[in-house]
Parts: structure tokens; C-alpha cells; sequence
């Protein structure tokens, strides 16, 4: 594990939990017989999918005082990843989620979050500010602006990076709405115009991006996001792949990689995870998003999620190298 003093490649901060999945595909979750269990949550996913491309990465978030909070743990240190900030909560359980499976495109969520998830009792005092302002990324969700005291740590942190005064570093908003953690959209649209103000990447679906921007035009909703404080704009499009604009004019609109598709639940993760490895390298936009194309294909051409991660030689050999 790198050392307290040592910046990070990549910190992430939010969402973590336990995914329940089946190990069949096709079959309604009352007929499911089998499944598997998989550390879940998708900023967590982020920092797996970094760590297994070589970078250093921590999460900051909270588990229940149980088996499952155990197992988180013993998770996060098995596939390389800093678990320092994942603190435990008395009172709430470490939470899970399950989804069913149909292939090509229908994998529905069902979150197991209540009374309130452990990640959402993060508290801005307890931030190890100088971590954060130190990473070379910082990656937050929207998740986390669902709820306090969450929303106002994941502010701080924001706002930590953003007054720090260095210009190296890479903050990114993935937008990652999700409906039955909110009231109405707009209550959302406006607390994540105080998080896109700080943030120099944005980053989701054309969904979540009309939730941040009231657009849903992909490159008028990128544009949108660049004028609300960005420099780059990620809109993922599914199966049109995905539009990336950047303020000094550099723009990448590319294909998704074809695959045959088992579970598209952690496609997006993986990419996360690629995009923040390919603007570490300072890679050109277009090969970043190619790359994060490759690495999320290779995702959703698999059941699992954090487990199955690509690492760089798998994504390079998917894109011929």
C-alpha cells in the first residue's frame, strides 16, 4: 500500500457495498437457484478497475460493523486497493444489491439500502483533506449528493480541490443518477451545479447528463456541462458509443467495441476506471475514449463486475496492439 505522504493515481469517494448476482442468466430473480457474491458499488468499482491497470488507488466510504463490512475489506486489500478511509457505522448494515440478467440490454437494480447505507454517513470532518487535495484524480458520484451528511463532505472535497491552487490535478463528477435515491430531478440538477463548478471532468449517460443540464441532446448537454465548470465532457450513448468535448476545442466521438454482451451493469465502471488511467498517461482524447470503450466491453462481455476488471494487456490485445 502506498505510504500516508504519497499522492494517489486515483481516490474515489461514495457508493460501496456487496453485489448479489446470479449465476444465471435469463431467469427471473424468484426462479434464480444460484448466485455469487462480488464487491460492489460504483466509485469502489472505479478504483478496482485503475488498480488493476497498475495505478494506486483508495476509496473513501463506509460499511456496516458486520460480516459484509468485513468482507468488503477483505476485498478492496485483495485486489490492490487502499481501504485506510472505509470506516465502519454502528447502526446501519453494510448494504447489498441484486440484479437479474437478460442479455443484451434489460439488467435491472435492485438496491438493498435501508433504513440509510453506511456510505451516505460520511462526514466532512473526518476527510483527510490533504489526501484529497494530493490525488491525481478525484473521483465522486452523484450518489453521494443524494443525502447528508454526505452531500456536504462530498462538497468539501470539492471545494478542497478546487481552493488548493495546484492545476495538475483531475476532479471528476461521474453523474450517476439514480432515480429512488432522490426526490425530483430538479432538487438533483441543483445541488449538481454546485459539485459541476469544482469538477474538471463530467461524466455519464445521456440520462444522467439531461438530470445535471435539463438536455438531452448529447452535444448540446456536453456543451452545457463545459459551460457549468468542466474542461471535458464525457456522454456516454450506449450503442451510438460516446461524444467527449474538451474546452481548449478537442473533441472524440467514438464507436462502442462490439461484444457479445452478459452483464452490462459494470461496463461503465470499467470505463471510469480506463478514463482515469488514460488522462494519467496523457493520452490524446480519442485513444482515451477508445481505450475506455475496450476496457468497458470487455466488462460487459463478462457476469461479474469488480472481479472482472480488465487488466491493460487484456485491453490491448482487444484493441489489436
Amino acid at each position: 500500500m502506498a505510504a500516508v505522504h504519497e499522492p494517489f493515481d486515483v481516490i474515489t469517494m461514495g457508493r460501496i457495498g456487496v453485489d448479489i448476482y446470479p449465476l444465471q442468466t435469463g431467469v427471473p430473480l424468484p426462479q434464480v437457484e444460484t448466485f455469487g457474491k462480488f464487491l460492489g458499488g460504483s466509485p469502489t468499482n472505479v478504483a478496482v478497475a485503475a488498480a488493476r491497470l497498475g495505478r494506486t488507488t483508495a476509496v473513501i466510504s463506509r460499511t456496516g460493523r458486520d460480516p459484509f463490512g468485513e468482507y468488503v475489506h477483505q476485498a478492496l486489500t485483495g485486489f490492490g486497493v487502499d481501504d485506510r478511509w472505509v470506516t465502519p457505522v454502528e447502526r446501519y448494515p453494510t448494504p447489498v444489491t441484486f440484479c437479474e440478467i437478460f442479455p443484451p440490454d434489460d439488467f435491472p437494480l435492485y438496491f438493498y439500502r435501508q433504513p440509510k447505507a453506511p456510505d451516505l454517513e460520511i462526514h466532512a470532518h473526518e476527510l483527510d483533506l490533504d489526501a484529497v487535495r494530493a490525488a491525481r484524480v478525484f473521483w465522486m458520484s452523484g450518489t453521494g449528493l443524494c443525502e447528508e451528511p454526505s452531500r456536504s463532505a462530498t462538497l468539501a472535497a470539492l471545494e478542497a480541490r478546487a481552493k488548493s491552487g495546484t492545476t495538475s490535478g483531475t476532479t471528476v463528477f461521474d453523474l450517476d443518477w439514480r432515480p429512488m435515491f432522490w426526490g425530483h430531478p430538479d432538487e438533483a440538477r441543483a445541488v449538481y451545479r454546485r459539485a459541476l463548478a469544482h469538477a474538471t471532468v463530467a461524466v455519464g449517460n445521456v440520462d444522467e447528463c439531461e438530470v445535471a443540464t435539463g438536455i438531452r441532446e448529447p452535444r448540446a448537454c456536453a456543451e452545457a456541462l463545459l459551460a457549468a465548470g468542466a474542461e471535458l465532457a464525457v456522454v456516454k450513448q450506449g450503442p451510438k458509443g460516446v461524444l467527449a468535448l474538451h474546452r481548449d476545442g478537442s473533441e472524440a466521438e467514438v464507436p462502442p467495441h462490439p461484444v457479445e454482451v452478459v452483464n452490462g451493469l459494470g461496463a461503465g465502471d470499467s470505463f471510469g476506471g480506463s478514463l482515469c488511467h488514460g488522462l494519467l498517461a496523457g493520452w490524446d482524447l480519442e485513444y482515451v475514449m477508445r481505450y475506455a470503450n475496450a476496457a468497458g466491453a470487455l466488462v460487459a462481455s463478462r457476469l461479474a463486475c469488480s472481479s472482472a476488471m480488465p487488466t491493460a494487456d487484456e485491453v490491448d490485445a482487444l484493441l489489436g496492439h
